[in-house]
């Protein structure tokens, strides 16, 4: 199989639709796991998690110093040795969430859970205020730390850092990861 590109053309874009080539990138007892919506066509075309330009994700990881260094996505692995995970609520590549059925939603919630119970991270945060209702049937939730806990895990509930989520900006997910950062107590370490 040929590498897949860094920068995909128009039709490698069209032909990601629908594919499941962004692997989650996991590990037990990770201080903190990242819980994406789903793949946009640029990161499925890429096989990287939000790889598309002028997304806010790695630059606000970074900025929040829960990274060294900016990644690029292509460097997601590298997470690993921050104690960060990444995984999603529904493998398949889409253009907008708004594309994914509720029950791909809920049957991804469930899987949530079980990575949990599995890997036991020391927090779990997702990314999506829309998708994490959507997935557990909740009503009126509020950005940031949740009062329960998920699978007896700390939960946090922040936006979606894509680009097309324009109520929030760069500075507003910079602030909500560092917030999360502190939470943790998470902090870069220089990978040995």
């Amino acid at each position: 199989m040929p590498p897949r590109p860094l920068k995909p053309t128009p039709d490698q874009l069209r032909a990601a639709k629908d594919s499941t080539t962004v692997p989650d990138i996991l590990a037990r007892n990770l201080a903190l796991l990242l819980v994406g919506i789903n793949p946009g066509m640029y990161s499925g075309a890429t096989g990287h998690h939000f790889a598309r330009p002028g997304n806010r994700f790695w630059p606000a990881l970074h900025r929040s110093g829960l990274t060294p260094r900016q990644l690029h996505p292509s460097e997601e692995r590298k997470l690993l040795k921050y104690s960060i995970g990444l995984t999603k609520v529904v493998h398949r590549a889409t253009a907008t969430a708004a594309e994914l059925s509720d029950d791909e939603v809920r049957a991804g919630g469930e899987d949530i859970r079980r990575l949990a119970r599995r890997y036991k991270p020391r927090a779990l945060c997702f990314l999506g205020v829309g998708t994490y209702s959507q997935a557990y049937n909740l009503k009126r939730i509020k950005v940031g730390l949740q009062p329960d806990t998920f699978e007896g895990i700390p939960l946090w509930v922040l936006p979606n850092p894509s680009g097309l989520n324009a109520n929030y900006q760069l500075p507003d997910f910079i602030e909500l990861f560092t917030q999360l950062r502190e939470s943790v107590g998470l902090k870069f370490q220089q990978p040995q």
